[in-house]
């Protein structure tokens, strides 16, 4: 049934590695993947696909019709890196290196665009497929994406919703990539946590440290109080909700002799659920601007949209796992009703249609960290290119029964993109949270 795609991956296995290389040692982060996505699209252009390229920034899609009707699917590989400049492998200029494996996931992606050339492979299925390489999964540099925002060039700060919104997905019925995860075994978890992206500015008055510290307003002091009161409610989060919050100063003062005026706190809230981080998100505002309440000064409170959470759909988790047996072996592929910690932007793209995230083994060290690297290249990315190509054969063949199935018993919380999109602005605030009276009132704003 798959010998047409293991002789297609068999046939183009250099050219993934070669791809997988290539990336690993030229790392861009989000919006910035320029060389990488250029490097991608000739490859695909020298396969013989026409491209739409997103322009403005990096990532392209392509599509391939079988000439017979069905559902269109979806399959993603991300192009940016992480920054980490203590990996022995980062850019010595940016600190970028693919810390996350986001580079195996592009390589996957050649080989399946180079397998589906091939003589055949195509025969017996139904329905169109589309493959996408998408920037900016990761959420780093918040204040760079804050000025495209300004600039007006992006709308979204990940690069899933960003081609979502632009219309680069219409007409995707199901999607479906594969990470890269540490150890032996195929993993195939419920979903993940989604969450909501903070800038936080503390505002104080300067003065003299030694000389006249009285007249001043410790803006540092209120954004240490801050990080102290969410310490203090982290007893409150409901285990069952998932809630991580994870603050870092990014700038603490100016002088060491001066008073601390303007104070910066970059922060996640995540969580399980959309309610379970929207309603942990006012309790953290809430303790941020009481500290700031208790010191005199002021914060400004900008939240943004971050990740949805990620929730697998059901159906795909049992066909993925027959994929990831018919490479791994049965003994080799894990599915567990757990949910990870960590997030991703392809949880905004379950929010209206039935996804499938899984993970391949071929990475150690641990995730984001400076000892993170693809040992095993031809598991992370040659074999999981096969899965994908091998899942998308069972979803699209006998008349694309499976893919049907799928479809008819989806559960997403959303009907439309234009409806998913309205929910992310009820959380998208920012401004000064706090108004001093001078007859004593304080007025605050959560």
């Amino acid at each position: 049934m798959f010998e047409l795609i293991n002789h297609g991956v068999k046939k183009h296995t250099d050219l993934i590695l070669e791809a997988e290389q290539y990336i690993w040692k030229n790392p861009e982060t989000g919006y910035k993947e320029w060389k990488t996505s250029k490097y991608m699209e000739n490859i695909f252009e020298k396969l013989g696909y026409s491209l739409t390229r997103a322009g403005d920034i990096p990532g392209f899609y392509t599509d391939i019709d079988t000439n017979r009707p069905g559902p269109k699917i979806l399959i993603l590989g991300e192009l940016d890196s992480l920054i980490c400049g203590d990996h022995p492998d980062a850019d010595p200029a940016t600190g970028a290196v693919h810390c996350c494996g986001h580079n195996a996931q592009c390589a996957a992606l050649v080989g399946i665009a180079a397998v589906l050339k091939e003589k055949g492979v195509l025969n017996n299925l139904c329905g169109s497929i589309r493959l996408c390489a998408v920037p900016a999964e990761e959420g780093i540099e918040i204040s760079y994406r804050d000025g495209l925002i300004n600039q007006g060039v992006i709308s979204y700060f990940s690069g899933k919703p960003e081609f979502l919104h632009r219309g680069y997905f219409d007409g995707a019925d199901i999607a479906f990539m594969i990470h890269t995860t540490a150890g032996k075994n195929a993993l195939i978890k419920a979903g993940s946590v989604g969450n909501i992206r903070k800038a936080v500015r503390y505002k104080g008055v300067s003065a003299h440290a030694g000389g006249s510290p009285h007249a001043g307003v410790n803006a540092l002091y209120a954004a240490t109080l801050g990080l102290q009161a969410i310490n203090s409610i982290r007893e409150t989060f409901r285990e069952k909700d998932l809630i991580r919050v994870h603050p870092i100063i990014t700038k603490g003062g100016e002088a060491v002799n001066a008073i601390p005026a303007d104070v910066t706190i970059e922060s996640y809230v995540r969580g399980k659920t959309f309610d379970a981080f929207e309603n942990a998100n006012k309790r953290v505002n809430r303790a941020l601007i009481g500290a700031a309440v208790s010191m005199g000064a002021n914060v400004d409170i900008s939240d943004k949209t971050g990740y949805y959470p990620l929730q697998n759909d059901k159906n795909l988790m049992d066909i993925t796992k027959s994929a990831m047996e018919y490479v791994m072996g049965k003994e080799r592929v894990t599915l567990t009703d757990s949910v990870d910690t960590g997030s991703t932007d392809m949880g905004d793209l379950s929010a209206i249609m039935p996804v499938i995230h899984p993970y391949m083994p071929g990475a150690i060290g641990e995730s984001h960290g400076k000892d993170y690297a693809i040992e095993n290249k031809f598991l992370a990315c040659v074999e999981s290119a096969r899965v994908q190509l091998v899942l998308l054969h069972m979803l699209l063949c006998d008349n694309a029964s499976k893919a049907k199935q799928v479809l008819e018993n989806k559960q997403v919380p959303f009907k439309s993109k234009e409806e998913y999109f309205a929910k992310l602005k009820t959380i998208e605030t920012s401004g000064e949270r706090i108004k001093y009276s001078k007859d004593g009132f304080i007025g605050i704003t959560v």
